[in-house]
């Protein structure tokens, strides 16, 4: 690589003065040029963009092809300043790992951080130093296609996974070689868009804003994070991007952010169609004003160092400062020092680490939703198995927000025939994905009685899901639900396998299949995953992260939500602390002037937090170290205590996702039936017990006010522990 002065390799003890060095000889158009991210398919075409001196842009798909880019930075522009290179790595670059949706399912962090710790090896190997991950957006609606994309509907698992994420992407230093910048995204309330529609208008009270939405951005923020994305969405009104009071006031002066807030793909110029800019120019000068660092487009400053606005439009101080903070990140991962990457250590294929990584985190993802007369697993040998549906010879097990250049999973039939080669496996497509198709139909029919069990390998295609994949019904699309209920009306035992990106209704079929399996988009591994979890070789132990509904106009529903003034549920309200309690079921069906819907019965399908497994677990009698506290102390960083014993009660190994919620009794806001405020996943041998901890502080307890306070206020919780939302112990707890 070419060698460089003195006056571009900055040391670490000297970076502030080397930055306000550099920005007072950088002239008006390099700084608007350096907050601006571009795409350019083709080199030439990026290179002139480099010469123009845009200070970042997206990945040219390989490391030489990168090196090219820096090195035209560094060698053919008065300051010779190193660029973010940056991609949407959000599961995967090489090695393809579950989506996010299905890793909130395995309720374990680790699953999370080692998938983004492994993508930023591979990616930063080929030159990528930021990725537009992890999207953190609370998405209590399955209309909506980026579920897939998130942590599903609790803020505190899209707070506790989005911020494993951060670390893993960002390593232990945005120094080292293997780590790129993190993106929490999309800021803020994007999850909620009316209808589930993409895009869509959002209006959120101050406090569902702070209490939900805004609280995995704040642990983003503790956790580090490098850079923070505006939402497309408006919030009361006001698109994100144009935000002051989000983007400056509450993230960049309340909660102290340091790093970059980067706009999403055209979002500035999306200020226009949403009304409230009348040109380009004013769009811009609004984004920057309001708290944008960088635009993502490349309307800032055109190829010929063209700009639509002077000094007199846009206050210097705000650009110096987005440009301090753009120029601090290059200085942290270290290109000024040396931006370029050895082409012969790219990393252009998975290894056999990354694929059992891949594969760990398929199999904590995968969910038994019912198993009715212990159909799974299928453990005999020399099983007749008969495979059909559209799933059953099907690619498609990667995702939305994959690399084009991502390895392909297999299909499950060939994974069967690896994993389980003692079985005699005939496949039968049964339907197509998108419509009927009777012959098919008869023939898997036909097949059936000739076969000891069928699976049904069913699902909604990744095609479907991801950004702009909205769905009005959620039902599996084509003649898949007649496939089902024509292999139950044949009598040979069955299982279903389902394939998806977001919560599915099933309530036309369900109570046909005996079993069912949730597969979701498991990646490059997930259909040895399955197959494992068919044989029985692995025990499914994940968990809803999405509550499933029993009809697409039953959403949104979600588990932490209000209680209303007529609520059609009974509550479980504990009268004493030191009894196990069942949460009741369906309550006041009666009563017609409640809460419901008078076609459904009450609740989902499948609420939060379900799932089965191979073994049973049992819990003892939660114990409380102390029951009362009072609130100075608690502030003050008391806590509660709280353990419980955990048995294996089965004949096999297991894990058991378990669960702690809260209830406010009495508050001076509507609390939510039930508030999640930690899990833990336990994996237990036959026969064995282990003890649970769990502490309760002020963080745990409290609640934002509409005026923005967090408050912490007297009186009773209830506390309830379990591997779900039902059969929980429980426990009350008091504050004076």
């Amino acid at each position: 690589m070419a060698a460089r002065t003195d006056a571009h390799e900055p040391r670490s003890e000297r970076v502030g003065e080397f930055i306000e060095e550099l920005l007072s000889a950088m002239t008006w158009e390099q700084k608007l040029a350096q907050l601006q991210i571009a795409f350019r398919p083709h080199l030439e075409d990026a290179k002139e963009l480099v010469r123009g001196g845009t200070g970042a842009i997206f990945w040219p798909r390989s490391a030489g092809a990168t090196n090219e880019l820096q090195r035209t930075a560094r060698e053919e522009t008065p300051h010779g300043i190193p660029l973010l290179v940056g991609l949407d790595v959000v599961h995967g670059q090489r090695t393809t790992f579950p989506v996010p949706l299905a890793q909130a399912a395995s309720f374990d962090p680790a699953v999370a951080e080692a998938d983004a710790r492994i993508s930023a090896r591979e990616a930063a190997s080929g030159g990528v130093n930021w990725t537009f991950s992890p999207m953190v957006d609370v998405s209590r609606d399955p209309r909506w296609g980026r579920v897939v994309e998130g942590f599903g509907e609790d803020s505190n698992v899209n707070s506790i996974f989005g911020a494993a994420k951060i670390r893993g992407y960002q390593g232990e230093s945005l120094a080292h070689a293997d780590s790129i910048l993190a993106c929490a995204k999309h800021f803020v309330g994007y999850g909620q868009a009316e209808g589930g529609r993409d895009y869509n208008t959002v209006d959120l009270s101050i406090q569902r804003l702070r209490n939900v939405y805004l609280e995995p951005f704040r642990a983003a923020v503790e956790a580090g994070a490098a850079t923070f994305m505006a939402a497309f969405n408006t919030v009361s009104g006001r698109p994100a991007h144009a935000n002051r009071g989000l983007l400056t006031e509450l993230l960049k002066e309340e909660w102290g952010f340091e790093g970059v807030v980067v706009g999403d793909a055209d979002g500035v110029t999306n200020l226009i169609d949403h009304g409230v800019a009348a040109d380009l120019c004013d769009a811009l000068l609004q984004a920057f004003t309001a708290g944008l660092d960088v635009e993502m487009g490349g309307t800032v400053v055109s190829a010929d160092g063209g700009t639509l606005f002077s000094g007199d439009d846009l206050a210097a101080e705000r650009v110096d400062d987005a440009v301090r903070r753009v120029l601090r990140l290059k200085h942290a991962l270290g290109l000024f020092d040396d931006p370029y990457r050895d082409p012969a250590l790219e990393i252009t294929a998975p290894t056999e680490e990354s694929r059992l990584a891949a594969r760990e985190a398929a199999e904590k993802a995968l969910v038994l939703l019912k198993n009715d007369n212990d159909v799974l697993p299928l453990e005999r040998s020399e099983l007749r198995v008969l495979l059909v549906g559209p799933y059953a010879e099907s690619n498609d097990h990667l995702g939305a927000w994959v690399q084009s250049f991502a390895e392909p999973a297999g299909t499950l039939a060939d994974a069967i025939r690896r994993q389980c080669p003692d079985w005699t496996l005939t496949v039968k497509e049964g339907s197509k994905f998108f419509h009927e198709d009777q012959a098919l139909l008869t023939e898997a029919v036909e097949a059936a009685a000739d076969h000891d069990v069928v699976l049904v390998a069913v699902g909604e295609p990744s095609s479907l899901t991801g950004e702009a994949s909205s769905r009005s019904d959620l039902r599996l699309p084509g003649g898949q639900e007649e496939l089902i209920r024509a292999i139950a009306e044949t009598g040979t035992p069955f299982a279903v396998v389902m394939f998806n990106g977001r919560p599915l209704v099933t309530n036309d079929w369900i109570d046909w299949a005996p079993s069912v399996l949730e597969a979701w988009h498991l990646g490059l591994e997930g259909p040895a995953a399955v197959a494992r979890a068919l044989n029985g070789v692995v025990n499914p132990g994940g968990r809803l992260p999405m509550t499933f509904p029993r009809s697409s106009s039953q959403v949104p529903i979600y588990y932490d939500h209000e209680n209303t003034g007529r609520p059609a549920t009974s509550s479980a309200r504990l009268e004493e602390a030191d009894v196990d309690v069942a949460l009741k079921g369906p309550g006041n069906t009666d009563d017609r002037y409640t809460s419901k819907y008078r076609d459904l019965p009450l609740g989902p399908q499948f609420a939060f937090g379900h799932g089965l497994s191979y073994t049973s677990f049992s819990y003892g009698q939660l114990q409380v170290e102390t029951k009362e506290l009072a609130l100075d102390v608690l502030r003050e960083g008391q806590v509660f205590r709280l353990v419980i014993p955990l048995s294996n009660t089965g004949e096999r190994a297991g894990d058991e996702v378990t669960l702690l919620f809260i209830r406010d009794r009495v508050a001076s806001l509507a609390q939510p039936v039930r508030r999640l405020r930690a899990f833990t996943r336990t994996t237990l041998g036959a026969g064995d017990t282990e003890l649970l901890s769990f502490e309760l502080g002020w963080k745990d307890l409290g609640f934002w006010d509409n005026e923005g306070n967090y408050v912490v206020e007297r009186g009773d919780f209830e506390v309830y522990v379990g591997g779900g939302m039902e059969g929980c112990a429980g426990a009350v707890l008091r504050l004076t």
